[in-house]
């Protein structure tokens, strides 16, 4: 059994390094990274700098990185996860075809369900489509509410921040997650910004 996360209190985050205007509240939208194969950390960089870049995606804010203990399949390296806000008019399905085109150019295969992988990019939720159901995708995120590895960095930049289908804010669905699973800072929000900064895209 994982350790239990010993403190609900999360690091400040930054926000808006890159850029000096925020998102409308209403395209508001939160993605989760992670990574445990290869090079964690350089991963996670590339498909950042590949989210920045998209012309109709703005990164907003950046929580720190975690590194968290496997959940499903106890028998892999740890992960390193984020949780990224992004300003967006985009539809679930167009967004979902661009991160998921940034886990193939970044060599994610799926193979094996909870398995390792060099990088993964889910959709969380988005404020313009508080519920949405497709085959390929579910919004809110259906474990949303059940990793802590997702809410510690979600509570970081966005502890407020109301998910209809729940009905509670970011900050309660933490309090009351049941997910027992190690979770520990990895790397800091502004060390992350500067790490963006000193690797070329």
């Amino acid at each position: 059994m994982g350790r239990k996360w010993r403190s609900r209190a999360v690091p400040r985050a930054v926000r808006d390094v890159v850029n000096e205007t925020t998102a409308s509240p209403e395209g508001r939208s939160f993605l989760s990274l992670g990574s445990n194969r290869g090079d964690r950390l350089g991963y996670l960089v590339s498909a950042l700098q590949a989210l920045q870049v998209l012309p109709d995606i703005k990164v907003v804010t950046l929580s720190g990185i975690y590194e968290t203990e496997p959940v499903g399949k106890s028998d892999q390296p740890w992960f390193l996860n984020l949780v990224v806000e992004i300003g967006t008019s985009l539809d679930p399905e167009s967004l979902l075809y661009r991160v998921q085109r940034i886990e193939r150019d970044l060599g994610r295969r799926r193979q094996e369900r909870w398995g390792a992988r060099t990088i993964d990019v889910d959709i969380l939720c988005m404020a313009l489509f508080p519920a949405w159901q497709a085959a390929r995708l579910t919004l809110p995120h259906p474990r949303l509410a059940e990793r802590l590895f997702v809410l510690i960095p979600f509570a970081e930049i966005a502890a407020d921040f109301h998910i209809t289908a729940w009905d509670v804010p970011v900050q309660q669905l933490l309090k009351r997650c049941p997910d027992r699973h190690a979770v520990r800072l990895f790397l800091s929000a502004p060390k992350l910004w500067q790490r963006m900064r000193e690797v070329p895209s």
